[in-house]
């Protein structure tokens, strides 16, 4: 059996969608690529009851370690030290060490003089934070609240205690892990790998019938953990395994490539933004967008060093735009509609004319949640593509979902056609 962690994210602006978790994502990922196995995953308010109930139920499961995150601040609402250390029937101790390196952190932050006293309100938040567990290892602030690693005791898992701010949280993860509390907990966890393998445009109702035909000709097939992850049309299929499992990984990776080679644009699991990049080297890509609003040209300036290869970005929204700008003709937008095959060509055709890219590419459609019209309902997106010395290829696709998810999903399509038509 691997060691078993549970995580709890404290903060009741997480609980109230005010901010989405960062935390419990990455500390788990972080743990099943040490090999620790994560069953819980909870979320709980700033409530020491409500925090004291999911310790007590992480508890009862029998893990190994649990790990929260977050309360490790000055304020009032900020309780996770006292909870936890009630919870492990600790008291708490003042460390004066604790409190002369927070206190160098303020002095630094807010330029106070060595020799000067610190307010009293300041003065209270450094001794709030250096209030220490009994017989729990101190980790040095990444901001101003430490971290704490408690050693498991009879009836109840090692407890590690880490600060909300995920910069924090982060930097300080590493160090963590070597405490002699962590590194107990985690004693046995097992060697395994993690592997990757990302497709587009195939569904996971395709991938499970083809996981069922492939299984019985696979030995060790039931070694392999696998999960799925669909976003925005890119489907992730994540497989975990020990190593001696590697054959069984190596005959299901030829098995889905044989099955949906064309969509698994991603066999060594590398993201698609970095194959884009890579596939626009020594090329330059220009964008006119209508329903996506500028949402292609921002994906693909998300990456640095993209200055190289995107020379700029047309939002032709309104049909006098495209006309004055990208040069589509006036009557062509008037015979056949903005949202057309013949305005998408004639979009990407502009963007590389008005930039001198090598490349362009166009989206006009109906992101909702009005505007449609007969033929043409809500979801109906065209797509230009142009390149330097091929004729100009365009699509019609029809996205499902609300106006954010249609917007979302003809971005991906797009950037996908642009990456398909430089590596096929």
């Amino acid at each position: 059996m691997s060691a078993r962690v549970g995580i709890i994210v404290t903060g009741t602006e997480v609980i109230s969608g005010q901010i989405a978790d960062r935390n419990g994502p990455w500390v788990s990922d972080r743990l099943l690529a040490l090999g620790a196995e994560v069953p819980h995953l909870l979320q709980c308010g700033d409530r020491p009851a409500d925090m004291t109930a999911q310790l007590q139920f992480l508890a009862d499961e029998g893990l190994d370690l649990i790990i929260t995150t977050g309360g490790l601040g000055p304020t009032a609402d900020d309780l996770t030290v006292a909870t936890v250390a009630a919870f492990c029937g600790l008291g708490l101790d003042h460390d004066p060490q604790l409190a002369d390196q927070i206190t160098g952190i303020i002095r630094d932050w807010r330029r106070y003089d060595d020799d000067e006293p610190l307010p009293e309100n300041v003065r209270a938040a450094v001794d709030k934070q250096a209030l220490v567990p009994a017989g729990a290892e101190p980790l040095r602030p990444a901001g101003t609240a430490p971290g704490l690693a408690i050693p498991a005791a009879a009836g109840r898992p090692a407890v590690l205690i880490l600060p909300g701010p995920p910069h924090e949280l982060q930097k300080m993860f590493g160090a963590a892990l070597s405490t002699a509390a962590v590194a107990a907990a985690l004693a046995g966890r097992e060697s395994v790998r993690m592997a990757t393998v990302r497709a587009y445009g195939l569904s996971e109702a395709d991938l499970t019938a083809t996981l069922e035909s492939v299984a019985p000709s696979i030995t060790g097939f039931t070694d392999l953990e696998i999960t799925t992850c669909i976003r925005a049309g890119e489907l992730d299929v994540d497989v975990r395994y020990r190593e001696t499992a590697d054959s069984a990984f190596a005959e299901l990776k030829s098995a889905l490539l044989a099955e949906h080679g064309d969509q698994f644009f991603s066999p060594d699991g590398r993201r698609f933004d970095d194959l884009l990049s890579d596939a626009l080297e020594g090329h330059s890509i220009a964008t006119a967008e209508s329903c996506t609003g500028g949402m292609v040209a921002a994906r693909i300036t998300d990456r640095a060093g993209s200055s190289v290869y995107m020379l700029g970005g047309i939002v032709s929204y309104a049909d006098e735009v495209k006309s004055g700008v990208l040069g589509v003709p006036a009557d062509m937008i008037g015979d056949v509609g903005a949202v057309s095959k013949p305005v998408a060509a004639a979009m990407a055709e502009g963007a590389r004319r008005v930039t001198g890219a090598k490349i362009g590419i166009s989206t006009t459609g109906i992101a909702g949640p009005g505007g449609a019209v007969p033929g043409k309902p809500v979801g109906t997106v065209c797509f230009g593509l142009a390149v330097d010395g091929r004729p100009t290829e365009t699509v019609t696709r029809q996205f499902p979902g609300d106006r954010a998810a249609v917007r979302t999903l003809a971005t991906v399509y797009a950037l996908h056609l642009v990456y398909d038509a430089l590596t096929r």
